[in-house]
C-alpha cells in the first residue's frame, strides 16, 4: 500500500511561519471538504514529477549472498563530502546544509538550490498529502523547469537561516569554506540551466566563498558524465550515464578535496552490499540494502574520508543494478586516494515510482533538517563508518 494511504499527517519543521490571508483560508476549507479530490491531485502531481524526472528499465543488481553489516572503518567524519544527480543533487544539497559542520563540500549535478520545492502554501497549511502535492507542483514548474519563474535564492537563504536559528540544521557559517561543484548539461531538457545557476546564487547568499565554487556547463544531457562508458554524449537515457570524455567523479572529488593521485585502472577494493534497513525507518522509504566501496587501504587503516554518492531517479540498484555504483567512476578515484564511497539507496513506492530522493516532502513535510527521515538515515550510516574499527 502506498504512502498516501498510510502516511500520517506530519508536523512542519519547528519555527515554520503560518499564513493568514483569506484566499489561503478558503483554499484550506475546500481541501478539507474534498479529501478524495486532493488525494487524486497529490498522486497525479507526484506521478508526473517522477515521470518527468527519469524512467529506467531494470538491469541486473550487484551479486551478493545476503547483505552484510555496514562496517566500522574509523573514517574521518570531518572530511565527509556528498554529491548526486538530479533528485540526488537536491538531496546532496540538503545533507550538506543540514550537516554543514562536518561536510566540507558537495557536487550538484543537474540540481537546484536548497529548499527549492518547499512551497509557501505547504508551509502555511502543512497538511499531508495536499501540501506535498503543492510542493510537487513547485518542484516541476520552478525547480526543474521555470514556467512559474526561477527559484529565488535570497528567499531560500532566508528560509535556511530560519531553520539554522531553530536548530533544525547547522549554522550557515559552517558552509562558508565548503567547496561546491555544480554542473549543467547543455542538452539537459529536465533541469534548466537557470535552476543550477540559482543553486550557485544560493551558496553565494549563505556566504560560500566565490573561489570555492565552480559551475560547469558541459556537453551532456540529463545524466552523470563519464570519461568512457554509458550512452552517447548528450543523450538522457538509461542508465543515465553519458560518455562525454569527462571524468565527472574525478572532477567532483578533485574540486572538493584538492589534488588527487591518479585513479586506478580497475578498483582493487571491495564493493559491499550492506543492510540499510538498520539505519532507516519506514518513513524514510529507503531500500533494505545499500552499497559501499572500500579501498584496501581503508579496510586496513582508519582515517579515510567518506564521500556519499546519491543516485538519480531510476538509478537505484532496484532499477539499474550496479550501473551507477560501478560505472560512475567514483571507485577508481577512491581507490588511490583513501576515500570510502557510500551509495545509499532510495526505493520505489506508489507516490515515488522512480525511486527519487525526497526533495519535495513525500516522506513528510520535515524533509530539510537533520531529523528528516532520509537525511537522518544517511547520516547514521556516515557515523557508523566513522566509528572506531573493531579488532
Amino acid at each position: 500500500m502506498g504512502p498516501i494511504a498510510r502516511k500520517k499527517v506530519s508536523k512542519p519543521i519547528r519555527g515554520a511561519p503560518r499564513g493568514s490571508s483569506r484566499p489561503r483560508a478558503r483554499r484550506a476549507d475546500r481541501q478539507r471538504e474534498a479529501p478524495e479530490e486532493d488525494n487524486r491531485y497529490a498522486g497525479a502531481l507526484a506521478a508526473a514529477l517522477a515521470a518527468l524526472l527519469l524512467a529506467l528499465a531494470p538491469l541486473a543488481p550487484i551479486e551478493a549472498h545476503g547483505a552484510e553489516a555496514l562496517p566500522k572503518l574509523g573514517a574521518d567524519l570531518a572530511q565527509t563530502s556528498v554529491s548526486g544527480l538530479s533528485s540526488g543533487a537536491y538531496m546532496a544539497g540538503q545533507i550538506q546544509v543540514a550537516h554543514a559542520k562536518e561536510i566540507i563540500g558537495a557536487g550538484i549535478v543537474a540540481g537546484g538550490p536548497y529548499g527549492c520545492a518547499e512551497s509557501e502554501a505547504s508551509r502555511a497549511f502543512p497538511f499531508w498529502p495536499t501540501a506535498v502535492a503543492q510542493n510537487a507542483a513547485q518542484a516541476l514548474y520552478r525547480c526543474m523547469q521555470t514556467l512559474w519563474g526561477e527559484p529565488e535564492p535570497a528567499e531560500l537563504a532566508k528560509r535556511a537561516r530560519e531553520l539554522a536559528e531553530d536548530g533544525a540544521i547547522d549554522p550557515l557559517e559552517d558552509l562558508e569554506s565548503d567547496n561546491v561543484y555544480l554542473y549543467s548539461g547543455k542538452r539537459d531538457q529536465t533541469v534548466a540551466l537557470a535552476v543550477v545557476k540559482a543553486a550557485k546564487r544560493f551558496y553565494e547568499e549563505v556566504g560560500v566563498e566565490s573561489g570555492n565554487m565552480t559551475l560547469i556547463e558541459g556537453d551532456g544531457g540529463h545524466a552523470f558524465i563519464t570519461e568512457e562508458g554509458g550512452a552517447a554524449c548528450g543523450l538522457s537515457e538509461a542508465p543515465y550515464l553519458s560518455n562525454c570524455g569527462y571524468d565527472q567523479a574525478k572532477a567532483i572529488l578533485g574540486w572538493i578535496y584538492g589534488p588527487l593521485a591518479e585513479e586506478a585502472p580497475e578498483p582493487e577494493g571491495n564493493f559491499i552490499v550492506f543492510d540499510q534497513s538498520a539505519f532507516s525507518s519506514y518513513a524514510a522509504a529507503m531500500a533494505e540494502e545499500g552499497a559501499l566501496y572500500v579501498p584496501k587501504t581503508c579496510a586496513a587503516a582508519p582515517g579515510c574520508r567518506v564521500h556519499v554518492a546519491l543516485h538519480g531517479c531510476g538509478q537505484s540498484r532496484e532499477q539499474a543494478g550496479d550501473a551507477f555504483i560501478k560505472g560512475a567512476g567514483f571507485a577508481e578515484v577512491a581507490d588511490t586516494n583513501r576515500i570510502v564511497v557510500l551509495f545509499p539507496q532510495a526505493k520505489r513506492s506508489a507516490i515515488n515510482p522512480d525511486g527519487c530522493w525526497d526533495w519535495w516532502g513525500y516522506t513528510g513535510l520535515d524533509f530539510l533538517g537533520k531529523e528528516a527521515p532520509q537525511i537522518a538515515a544517511i547520516w547514521a550510516m556516515v557515523e557508523r563508518l566513522s566509528a572506531a574499527q573493531e579488532e
